[in-house]
């Protein structure tokens, strides 16, 4: 197997489509996020979402896109060049492909993915994505969160303590 960089692994949309248009052998699984500070629930979650297939792409919103979620002011603190490449260093991460509009729909509906999945904070019914999906024989897996891990009690905790006085 030839190794691949991070950065062989970021790519473009067209590029997708070329590699995996259909008919393929490879199950493709498809996630997406803002994945602004990397911690171990994001790492568990996205091994999950590897395992439920051959390949793993993920859509990873712009800085313009992911301001627009309302995550908070100065969301996302970490560029979309460097949060594309912490993702494409994780072995279970095939390939990402950075989306600049609000939601992921274009993406998958150029990609359509074989397994299309989202975080347990979602229902089925409101997956963005979710129609394409079916309607081409896919489906839609939700994976639970690990407990304790969120980008929002990391914030939360860096905060906290930036805020102690020093001794």
């Amino acid at each position: 197997m030839t190794h691949r960089t991070a950065s062989d692994k970021v790519v473009s949309r067209d590029e997708l489509v070329r590699r995996f248009s259909r008919p393929r052998s490879e199950v493709v699984v498809f996630t997406n996020g803002v994945f602004d500070l990397m911690h171990r629930g994001h790492a568990t979650y996205l091994a999950a979402a590897r395992a439920l297939g051959d390949v793993l792409v993920v859509g990873l919103n712009t800085d313009e896109s992911a301001r627009s979620l309302g995550k908070g002011k100065g969301r996302p603190l970490v560029g979309e060049s460097d949060r594309a490449f912490v993702l494409a260093s994780l072995e279970c991460v095939d390939y990402v492909c950075l989306f600049d509009e609000d939601t992921p729909t274009d993406l998958v509906d150029a990609l359509v993915p074989d397994v299309l999945v989202k975080g347990g904070d979602y229902e089925i019914s409101g997956v963005v994505g979710r129609d394409i999906v079916e309607r081409n024989g896919g489906r839609v897996e939700l994976i639970p969160f690990v407990d304790g891990y969120s980008t929002t009690d990391l914030l939360r905790r860096i905060r906290a303590h930036a805020d102690k006085p020093s001794t």
